[in-house]
């Protein structure tokens, strides 16, 4: 078995997620009491979210790319980042260590295509929804995400900082994403992706107007698939 390494705590509410859906899907399927072998480096989330809102993403990837190098330095054999807003700097932690970075759009584009989505909503944080760079790799894919109006946006992202990462679970902004994806299903939407590792604190995917793409635990799974894999098969994926 290979070690996962995890840059998790941001927020640390979907990386203890992480951590539970990695091990429970290796006792799956292994049995017995196997769990996974994980490294895990939880940073301070008010940096992160410090120099998200000063734009300082440069720096972001600075600090990502030293907790990644700790982790292949103690012996990880591949590295995800444990949210999606941070994916806006995957290529630059990628380009300095020499294992590979489990991509959580990548991993969602596959499982997308597969269930034959090609119009997904996507409801995430505002850096993810409205940067670019989510939509742009999805759409290297073959997939056109939609987002929400600019109220939409702004609610999402509130539900998400505001709550979800505090540990808020609250019926009314739960109704209100489903709100969201409603207006989205009547513009054309045929899936909706939880772009946000928080999200599934608040939402089933399994319970939802559109087919639900939970990245958390695409996330999640591909990691122990690449843990289980032979050496070949993990670095030919």
């Amino acid at each position: 078995m290979r070690k996962i390494g995890l840059i998790g705590g941001m927020s640390f509410e979907s990386s203890a997620i992480y951590y539970r859906m990695v091990n429970e899907a290796v006792r799956e399927r292994l049995g017995g009491l196997h769990s996974a072998e994980v490294l895990l480096h939880s940073v301070d989330f008010q940096s992160i979210v410090d120099l998200q809102k000063a734009g300082r993403w440069a720096d972001a990837a600075e600090r990502l790319t030293d907790v990644a190098l700790g982790l292949e330095a103690a012996g990880a054999d591949c590295v995800l980042i444990c949210t999606n807003t941070m994916h806006l700097i995957a290529d630059a932690v990628q380009a300095a260590v020499n294992i590979p970075l489990i991509n959580i759009i990548d991993e969602t584009a596959v499982r997308l295509k597969a269930a034959g989505s090609r119009r997904p909503l996507l409801l995430a944080t505002r850096y993810t929804m409205e940067h670019g760079f989510y939509a742009e790799r999805m759409l290297s894919h073959g997939i056109d995400i939609m987002v929400p109006d600019a109220e939409g946006r702004a609610l999402t992202h509130n539900i998400i900082f505001d709550e979800l990462c505090a540990g808020k679970v609250l019926r009314s902004s739960r109704r209100a994403l489903i709100d969201l994806i409603d207006k989205a299903e009547a513009h054309g939407a045929d899936s909706v992706i939880l772009g946000c590792t928080e999200i599934c604190l608040t939402l089933d995917p399994r319970a939802l107007p559109l087919p639900g793409f939970d990245s958390t635990a695409i996330h999640a799974e591909a990691a122990v698939e690449f843990a289980l894999k032979s050496p070949a098969l993990a670095w030919a994926a």
